[in-house]
């Protein structure tokens, strides 16, 4: 007798976080199925199972799309992610982020008949706001952009329906993913591009000029912003992680994912000019609106609950997979 099919919906899985994760869902022996609008997303990310084009604001759509797909779990990685342009247009931050992911909620809740459905929830540490220590999943919330915001209040409706509903989540709030595949089959291609990544190795290897670096003056040891960087790989490896855990009898949980360890924009330049034997020009301008100055996290709940550890721990590892990336991208331009 053949094994049945364990299908995942992914929504937004197309993008950059998502597309890696559809990977490791189909390497472990899932069938992802990608829920996407395409708006942030590639067609051509889609390579591991069934394509859905929707949006999660479409509640008959998104509703269809579980009913139809019959999945185990729910990923909802589908919304709008950059802190700058949420200062800017806030209210399609909400309507995205939080409209949305109350439609999956629903959706989960209208397909249910003789199973629960869990959901895993891409969230952010920018629900933290400012903090100058390591971050815990008991930090004190208090976002300082309409991104961290909107995210926050979605993990607030997840929490209130699932004691409404009895629905297994688990909320994931992951630091800055950086690095690429390392097969180089995905990786980073946003347009425009805004992750400071790709955007150093792109002045490193002359393909922009524009790089800027968003304030220097920060409560800092060289001025310039901090964060935890993981590889995106490694946060598709905890999503699947997280799938296991709760379809194997798990409770609900709400988890870091970061490497404990923060680097400042400085030292990305660093890694880039030692990586690839070039200078990285820059130009330095004033701060962005909504940008705490550091954010690093405890990820030790994390190796408990899911026994998730980052394989790629290293800044020079995630910038040598990004560069690797880029160099394709430029070869096929």
């Amino acid at each position: 007798m053949s094994q049945k099919i364990r299908n995942v919906l992914v929504t937004g899985g197309a993008g950059f976080i998502g597309s890696h994760t559809c990977k490791q869902l189909a390497n472990e022996g899932y069938q992802p199925i990608v829920f996407d609008n395409l708006s942030r997303g590639f067609k051509k990310n889609v390579r591991w199972g069934p394509f859905i084009q929707g949006d999660v604001r479409d509640e008959a759509a998104v509703t269809a799309a579980v009913m139809k797909s019959d999945p185990i779990a729910v990923i909802h990685f589908a919304g709008y992610a950059y802190v700058e342009e949420s200062t800017q247009i806030p209210l399609e931050y909400h309507d995205v982020n939080v409209t949305g992911t109350g439609r999956v909620i629903k959706a989960i809740a209208a397909a249910v008949r003789e199973r629960s459905i869990p959901l895993i929830f891409s969230s952010s540490c920018a629900t933290y706001g400012r903090s100058l220590k390591m971050i815990t999943e008991n930090s004190p919330q208090r976002p300082i952009n309409p991104y961290g915001t909107s995210k926050l209040i979605a993990e607030r409706l997840i929490l209130q329906s699932a004691r409404i509903n009895g629905t297994k989540f688990a909320i994931l709030r992951y630091f800055n993913a950086a690095g690429s595949d390392p097969g180089c089959d995905l990786g980073e291609d946003h347009n425009p591009e805004t992750h400071i990544i790709p955007l150093i190795l792109r002045s490193a290897l002359g393909t922009d000029s524009g790089l800027r670096i968003n304030g220097d003056d920060y409560e800092t040891p060289d001025g310039t912003c901090v964060r935890d960087f993981v590889h995106v790989s490694d946060l598709a490896d905890a999503h699947v992680r997280a799938l296991r855990h709760l379809t194997e009898g798990g409770t609900s949980v709400t988890l870091n994912l970061g490497v404990g360890r923060g680097y400042s924009i400085r030292e990305l330049i660093d890694s880039a000019e030692r990586l690839t034997g070039r200078k990285v020009p820059f130009q330095v301008g004033p701060r962005r609106n909504g940008d705490p100055a550091s954010l690093v996290c405890d990820a030790s709940l994390s190796a408990t609950v899911l026994k998730w550890k980052p394989r790629y721990p290293s800044l020079d590892e995630m910038m040598k997979h990004a560069l690797a990336w880029q160099k394709k991208i430029e070869a096929t331009e």
